[in-house]
């Protein structure tokens, strides 16, 4: 796996934590750490960003965040299972991992070319 897609996971990873933590913080410290997660999030993203197609960096990051975000409540804190709910997760979970697979990346002569036209 190319490291910015690494990247790209573990800073969806950080985005169900800091969208649970708006939700949940009570303390200082709980506060804190959505801060934090919120921070790491979007600087992996960025960084991913530079050297991934955006787009597809942006559907997998939110997607996976959504996904990751339902699963947690219903985990985490009793949302009650509704299957439909999980069954369009899935569907959007397809949508993304669809995308990734098709979305080629560019070759570093290509990055080059696009840069030095710009």
């Amino acid at each position: 796996m190319n490291r910015y897609w690494l990247y790209v996971m573990i800073g969806s990873l950080a985005e169900i934590a800091w969208v649970s933590g708006l939700k949940h913080s009570i303390t200082l410290s709980d506060w804190i750490l959505t801060i934090l997660a919120i921070s790491l999030s979007f600087w992996l993203i960025l960084i991913a960003s530079g050297k991934l197609p955006v787009g597809t960096v942006y559907i997998v990051f939110t997607g996976v965040g959504t996904a990751g975000t339902v699963a947690a409540e219903m985990i985490l804190y009793g949302e009650p299972f509704q299957f439909v709910k999980v069954l369009l997760i899935a569907v959007l979970l397809t949508g993304v991992i669809g995308l990734k697979l098709i979305t080629s990346q560019p070759q570093p002569e290509e990055q080059l070319t696009e840069r030095s036209d710009a």
